[in-house]
Parts: structure tokens; C-alpha cells; sequence
């Protein structure tokens, strides 16, 4: 078993951040592994498809499990880089490795790869970055003599726009942020403004007027929430969201308030289709009034709804063949 060199991991969920760092080796011409998760039977704290990277220095980032098992696999990770071969491992039931047990029972397969398709990864990466959907194709060697494929697809990380002022906008840019979404922020408060810009991905943006607001660049791995309790700012930007594919949109408030907003915006001439798309009042928790519950609050309504939509995809007839 090869020296461990760093020993360090990295928790990152998302395909992209893994991928990230991916895209960084190749630049630099770093030797890695990557592994990825293929077989999950019973209870598990990944996804099959999630992804991890190891460096040649032990830097491991992304994770398969917790604990012990993320360890062995950083060694067991380091030996196929050191011997240039790849290797399919099981952990939990049906596993060789006894003394590593999967926390909720089952098993988990990963296939650890010395030699994957740089190109391919790269060009994930950036399909990825520019918000397009993509799939990997992995060989995880079934027998001696035979590779299954398996074909996984991925979706953008969410991003999450957010429109308003004062305490639960600052807020929710802040815990959006700490939880991994990509935030972007339009306020027309420029102290606002200044708070949230260390949180989003791109410099938010002053609006003067509900005249300047026109368009949105929002797609189906997007949500908008509007966060005003001065609701005249409301119509524009919730207009402006409605003609988009946007994935969800909510809007804070009361019930009151939420039911003045239905019918001004019928008012306008959206369509019950259009308003059923606005969730309101925001949040999973109810009549909150401390600013980061109720961030936190509106924020599990937006993971909620985006939950299945994010999953990873896997054929399903090349998943059966592998069980």
C-alpha cells in the first residue's frame, strides 16, 4: 500500500465542483484518479454517480461514503495510480473489507479509474459551467474479461436568483451561498447590494426602476425568489421570471399577501397556469419572524423542489446489469 502523501478530503456534492478540480489537474498535468459510484444497494449517503478525485499528492476531493471508507478509498485510490490498473470495489454486504461497514447497511460499489477520458471529463466540466445537461460513460470491469458500461446524466448545479431588500434577502444570499447554490442578486438598495456581493456568483445588480426590468436569465436548474415586503416592486420581476423555464418561484409574504399578488398579476393577464407557478408564501415553516429561519425555511421549500429533478440518471438496463 503506497505512503499517504496529504491525506486530506475535500467535501464537495456536485459533479461540477468535483469536476472542477478535474479540469485544474489537467491543466496542470496532474496525475489523478477519479471514482465514481456505481452500484448502490440499501441505504447509502451518495448517489450512484457522484463523483471524487484523487491527486497524485493524496488529495482527495468529493466523497463516496463517510469516514473510514472515504479513507480506504484514497489509499486504495493511490495504489491504482502507483500500478497504473483500475479496480471495481464493493464496500459493505458482499464486501471482501470486513471491518468497513456502511452506516445504514448495504453495499456500495466504486469503479477507481487512473486512466479516464480527460477530454470527455473537460468538456463536462464546461457543458456543465455554461448550464447544459450532460452524461459520462464509465467501464467499470464486471469480469475478468468484460466491461459494462454505464451511462450517467448530470444537471447543472442549482442557481438561485433573488430579488428584494433588507434583512431575509441578505440572509438568504448568505445561507444560499453557504449551501452550495449559485446566487445572483438584483436589488434596488445599494447598501444591500454591498452585503450580499461576496455571496453570488457574478456582481448583483441596481435596479432604478421597475421599467429596467425586462428580462431574466433564468432556466429549468433555476429558481427566483422574490424577497420584498415593499411588494410594488413585485410585478416586474415576477413577469420577467414567468416568461422564462424557470425551475420554481416564490415569492415572500402572508397569505393576504400572496392572494393581492395572484390577483394583480390576473389583472395583468397571466393566465392561472402562470400564478399556480408561484409558490407563496415562501417557506416550509410558517409565520416565522427571525430573518435567517425564515432563509433557511424558504430555501428547503427551494431544495425540496428541486430535489429529484437534480438526481443523477443512470440507464437503467446497464444499472440492472451491474447489480
Amino acid at each position: 500500500m503506497p505512503k499517504r502523501l496529504d491525506n486530506s478530503i475535500t467535501y464537495q456534492d456536485h459533479a461540477v465542483d468535483v469536476l472542477a478540480q478535474v479540469a485544474a489537474y489537467v491543466e496542470t498535468e496532474q496525475r489523478f484518479v477519479l471514482i465514481t459510484s456505481v452500484d448502490i444497494k440499501g441505504g447509502s449517503a451518495r448517489d450512484v454517480g457522484a463523483l471524487a478525485v484523487v491527486s497524485d499528492s493524496g488529495e482527495m476531493t468529493g466523497y463516496m461514503s463517510n469516514g473510514c471508507i472515504d479513507q480506504d478509498i484514497l489509499l486504495q485510490a493511490l495504489e491504482c495510480l502507483i500500478k497504473g490498473t483500475a479496480r471495481l470495489l464493493r464496500y459493505g454486504e458482499g464486501s471482501p473489507f470486513h471491518d468497513l461497514t456502511l452506516p445504514c447497511g448495504g453495499a456500495l460499489s466504486v469503479w477507481i479509474d487512473p486512466a479516464p477520458d480527460k477530454t470527455a471529463l473537460v468538456a463536462a466540466y464546461s457543458a456543465l459551467l455554461a448550464r447544459k445537461p450532460v452524461s459520462l460513460t464509465f467501464h467499470p470491469k464486471a469480469t475478468e474479461d468484460a466491461f459494462t458500461p454505464i451511462t450517467i446524466s448530470y444537471q447543472p448545479k442549482v442557481a438561485l436568483t433573488l430579488a428584494g431588500r433588507g434583512a431575509v434577502f441578505r440572509a438568504t444570499a448568505k445561507i444560499a451561498h453557504a449551501i452550495g447554490f449559485d446566487v445572483t442578486g438584483f436589488s434596488p438598495d445599494t447598501h444591500d447590494l454591498a452585503a450580499i456581493e461576496a455571496f453570488c456568483r457574478h456582481a448583483p445588480t441596481h435596479v432604478t426602476s421597475q421599467h429596467s426590468i425586462i428580462s431574466l436569465d433564468l432556466d429549468e436548474a433555476s429558481g427566483f425568489l422574490t424577497l420584498f415586503h415593499d411588494h410594488e416592486w413585485e410585478p416586474a420581476f415576477l413577469a420577467a421570471a414567468l416568461a422564462t423555464p424557470v425551475g420554481f418561484i416564490g415569492a415572500l409574504g402572508s397569505q393576504k399577501t400572496q392572494s393581492a399578488r395572484l390577483s394583480h398579476l390576473a389583472s395583468l393577464g397571466f393566465s392561472d397556469q402562470d400564478q399556480q407557478r408561484i409558490s407563496g408564501p415562501i417557506g416550509l415553516v410558517p409565520s416565522l419572524r427571525n430573518a435567517d429561519l425564515i432563509a433557511i425555511s424558504a430555501l428547503a421549500e427551494v431544495a425540496q423542489a428541486f430535489a429529484c429533478k437534480q438526481q443523477v440518471v443512470v440507464d437503467a438496463k446497464q444499472a440492472s446489469q451491474m447489480a
